[in-house]
């Protein structure tokens, strides 16, 4: 038997949309936390040395934060390239405008604190506290427009075409779940300050991460209400599947009616957990952040950001990515994967390096463990930026 035989094509795939659903759980979790407090830093530091404790709260370890961006964009790349093509093209726009907050922060990172003019540092100072709120609030925009549809179409050649702009991206549903992202990812920045700080900072923190907690729950509410009520029609295979047959959108019918988002649910009642824990774990991690109980509000807000992302991977399964233009060659899990062998030899990369990265992530935040000491800052010791 040859070797990747020993696992069927169904399951390859299967795992694969769970590893891709783990990547984009990891890099909201991981990356979210410097986002938001990034994002806070007006809000939550008045004076220089505070600017400077939350900067350092996030600095030395924001980069390694990204390699989970990088794994998400490689797997989608690798193991779903129809979807890699249609996301990464159809939101150019979109995409180039995170990239250039992405790129704009190492540089506000690293310039800061060279000149000690107050308007040099109250600069850069803005520029690290828009690119934490843009890429939050871009990323749930992309997320409201996959729920929405995606206007795209597939040539008689499997060419694919988008036929939308960037401004036709920001619709009120898709602003909606915009906001959901924005506002969960301050309320994990701000769990991660009340982790990391003391004094004042910390105090800030907890109650700007209060009111984005509970901004968190109630946008998240509405969004499913929104949906509920047929306001978000969602999509549904109505032909034959072969979940190892050969990779090919154009061969399926899809349904779009209201309330099909939901159908998952109706079908496995236990999945309502996720949406539920996704409205009650913001509010734990108020409780945490009022109550300084740290690892309670950190760990509740991150279990709260999984919630979000899984409850939409539940909700469209086996749809990955649905077109607006023509929902026949939407892509599902079934039908828009790379070959069974090139998903078989990613999974052994997987398995090999993924503990690795783990294990080095795990290492990395234990050496920088303890709060940030703003008397270190001030007088020039044991600080980064």
């Amino acid at each position: 038997m040859i070797l990747h035989e020993l696992i069927s094509y169904e399951v390859l795939r299967v795992i694969w949309w769970l590893l891709l659903g783990i990547l984009l759980v990891g890099f909201a979790v991981m990356d979210g936390f410097d986002l938001g407090a990034m994002g806070l830093l007006r809000a939550t530091a008045r004076t220089d040395v505070e600017r400077r404790v939350v900067i350092n709260t996030v600095g030395p370890i924001w980069e390694g934060n990204q390699v989970w961006l990088i794994l998400g964009g490689g797997a989608i790349f690798a193991a779903w390239p129809q979807l890699y093509a249609v996301s990464f093209s159809g939101f150019y726009l979109a995409m180039f405008a995170i990239l250039a907050a992405l790129i704009l922060r190492p540089v506000a990172f690293k310039f800061r604190s060279k000149r000690e003019e107050p308007g040099w540092r109250n600069a850069w100072d803005w520029v690290l506290c828009l690119t934490g709120l843009a890429p939050a609030l871009l990323f749930g925009v992309a997320v409201g427009n996959v729920l929405l549809g995606v206007p795209f179409r597939l040539g008689d050649d499997m060419r694919i075409w988008y036929e939308g702009s960037f401004f036709g991206l920001l619709t009120p549903f898709a602003l909606l779940c915009g906001l959901v992202s924005l506002f969960m990812l301050l309320m994990h920045g701000a769990a991660w300050l009340v982790f990391k700080t003391e004094g004042e900072v910390s105090a800030r923190a907890a109650r700007w991460g209060g009111i984005a907690a509970v901004l968190t729950s109630v946008l998240f509410v509405l969004a499913g209400v929104w949906i509920a009520l047929g306001g978000v029609p969602g999509y549904a295979i109505t032909s034959a599947i072969d979940p190892a047959g050969p990779s090919n959108p154009a061969a399926k019918t899809v349904a779009v009616t209201a309330g099909a988002w939901l159908a998952n649910f109706g079908a496995r009642p236990v999945l309502w957990l996720l949406p539920a824990l996704g409205v009650l774990l913001p509010l734990l991690s108020l409780l945490g952040m009022r109550g300084r109980r740290e690892w309670l509000a950190l760990l509740s807000s991150g279990a709260a950001i999984a919630c979000i992302i899984l409850t939409v991977g539940a909700a469209m399964f086996p749809i990955i990515l649905p077109s607006s233009l023509d929902p026949r060659v939407s892509l599902a899990v079934w039908d828009s994967s790379s070959s069974h062998m090139t998903l078989f030899i990613m999974l052994v990369c997987v398995l090999i390096f993924m503990p690795l990265i783990l294990a080095y992530t795990s290492w990395v935040y234990r050496i920088l463990r303890g709060k940030v000491d703003p008397v270190a800052i001030a007088t020039g010791e044991g600080h980064s930026y």
